[in-house]
């Protein structure tokens, strides 16, 4: 009977917890929205929003991308931006790119963060 009492204490510390993460969790989504909600309007969200637009514009077409130092990939480094392949945006949203990188070795389709991506610009073939 012991042990009963030392497992509802357990699981109720282990409920507080969870409670006030939570509860934290909550608070930072918000404060985040809050931040999100002044940006608009700002150089900052206009530079994000001609960048969407420029991406959706490429879907269907052979780009180069060059990602954040942080964020390589090396199938894109490797294949994608070079004359042996080739990367083509098959979609885009404000959060992710879908690519298509083909190599010799053939294709690969791979979803990189929109954030990730520092430049990206037209092949010319």
């Amino acid at each position: 009977m012991e042990y009963m009492g030392v497992i509802g204490f357990v699981f109720g510390i282990f409920g507080l917890m969870a409670y006030l993460e939570s509860s934290s969790l909550k608070r930072r989504v918000e404060r985040l929205e809050e931040q999100l909600a002044a940006t608009k309007g700002t150089v900052q969200y206009q530079e994000r929003q001609s960048f969407v637009q420029a991406t959706q514009s490429y879907i269907g077409k052979k780009v180069k991308i060059d990602l954040k130092e942080d964020h390589e990939d090396m199938d894109i480094m490797s294949y994608g931006n070079t004359k042996h392949g080739s990367n083509t945006i098959l979609d885009a949203d404000e959060e992710w790119l879908l690519v298509r990188i083909e190599s010799p070795k053939g294709s690969k389709d791979k979803l990189i963060r929109a954030g990730s991506v520092q430049h990206i610009g037209l092949v010319s073939d």
